[in-house]
């Protein structure tokens, strides 16, 4: 018996099974622990449930998925929105030697991924699917590449990538604290003279402003991003249609010019508000937009995901998913650890580098403060970490993860 819903039907039962997971948060330890999104814990468990209806032979359920294409876009655009390039400039050399060092995570991650590919007997593309691409990148990256792999071929991309995604969220969360506390208490790190960096912060560039709710900047923020998604799907189709006058392998996905058109923007918007003049873009307002859209498509691609297809790369999964896990661990003592000073906020960030390189910033900022929670605070690591996890890192890894799909 096969069951099909409308577009309509297919977005109203993604924000059912987000409100479910929004509950089930609320109420299951385990999921506030790890910092388990609320669109994974409901579309995850729709997915399981879909298992049984589709290995029973009870139900086959079809979703009309035109919107979720929509809300990725969406959410794509908002991170060129936050893209802050005067943020940058004027966070410190810190921040970019972090920042580099995290987009060099992504590059060994794929590495890693690809090398081990022919090991494991496993399509080079796919084998992708357990790098950066659900590692630093999480679910909402995984949303965005996956698809375009299934569709070029690759049966069970994103199935594998939203697996991956999810491990990578636990795995990060318990790796975090104990790699800092062994930094801390091996280097001595509470008793030096030289612990805690005298590196200045200006914590006014990620203050969270309180604003009264106004429509009009609310209604500005919808109006930027489908001016961006507008202007960006051009762009796109103007770009692949060159590439494809080279190649028929590679291409770029439908939300890169939206992401291009939005920094430009952005880049506007702050030179202006330098001036005096109002600012352009309201910054607060894209992010609330850009999470309703990641929420909804989250939950609406993993309750279509189908769980039945890890059965034949459940083996080497668990091979590549373990490389991952010894790569975060070697980059976090031996990399992040060191080049950011080898001091406690060194330290620190370290915990919050495990969070959001398997898994999403939130998880690298739970990591953090269980850590400050023992010891004591380090305004550099919690001044760090959102700018890069929250406006760079998914910008750098998308040219990365697209350069090794290309050779896949």
């Amino acid at each position: 018996m096969t069951f099909e819903l409308s577009m309509v039907q297919t977005a109203g039962w993604s924000v059912v099974l987000l409100v479910i997971g929004m509950w089930l948060k609320n109420r299951v330890h385990f999921f506030q622990r790890f910092a388990i999104p609320s669109p994974v814990i409901g579309g995850f468990l729709f997915a399981l449930i879909n298992l049984v209806l589709n290995q029973t032979g009870l139900l086959n359920i079809k979703f009309d998925v035109t919107l979720q294409s929509f809300f990725m876009v969406m959410f794509f655009t908002t991170v060129g929105y936050g893209a802050s390039l005067k943020v940058l400039k004027a966070a410190g050399s810190k921040v970019g030697l972090f920042l580099i060092l995290a987009t060099l995570l992504c590059i060994v991650q794929n590495i890693v991924a690809f090398g081990l590919a022919p090991v494991v007997h496993l399509d080079p593309a796919l084998a992708l699917m357990t790098g950066s691409t659900p590692m630093t990148g999480g679910h909402g990256v995984s949303g965005g590449i996956a698809p375009l792999v299934e569709q070029s071929g690759v049966k069970g991309a994103e199935t594998v990538a939203y697996t991956a995604a999810t491990f990578g969220l636990i795995a990060g969360s318990l790796m975090g604290g104990p790699v800092a506390n062994r930094l801390i208490v091996k280097h001595d790190l509470m008793n030096k003279a030289s612990s805690g960096s005298k590196v200045s912060v200006d914590e006014s560039l990620i203050a969270v402003r309180k604003r009264d709710l106004n429509s009009d900047r609310i209604l500005r923020a919808f109006i930027l991003i489908l001016f961006a998604m507008f202007l960006g799907s051009f762009l796109t189709d103007g770009v692949n249609a060159l590439i494809g006058q080279f190649t028929d392998q590679a291409a770029f996905p439908s939300y890169m010019g939206s992401i291009v058109v939005a920094i430009i923007v952005r880049y506007i918007s702050d030179r202006r508000s330098s001036k005096g003049a109002e600012e352009l873009v309201p910054p607060e307002e894209i992010d609330v937009v850009g999470n309703v859209g990641l929420n909804i498509f989250l939950a609406m691609a993993l309750m279509n995901i189908q769980l039945w297809q890890l059965a034949d790369v459940a083996g080497p999964l668990i091979v590549l998913l373990a490389a991952q896990v010894v790569l975060m661990w070697l980059w976090a003592n031996f990399v992040t650890f060191r080049f950011m000073g080898a001091d406690y906020d060194a330290a620190i960030l370290t915990a919050g580098h495990c969070g959001f390189g398997m898994g999403a910033t939130p998880n690298g900022m739970a990591n953090m403060d269980s850590v400050v929670s023992k010891y004591k605070p380090s305004r550099l690591a919690f001044f760090i970490l959102p700018i890069v996890g929250g406006m760079f890192i998914d910008f750098t890894n998308l040219f990365n993860i697209l350069a090794f799909l290309s050779f896949a």
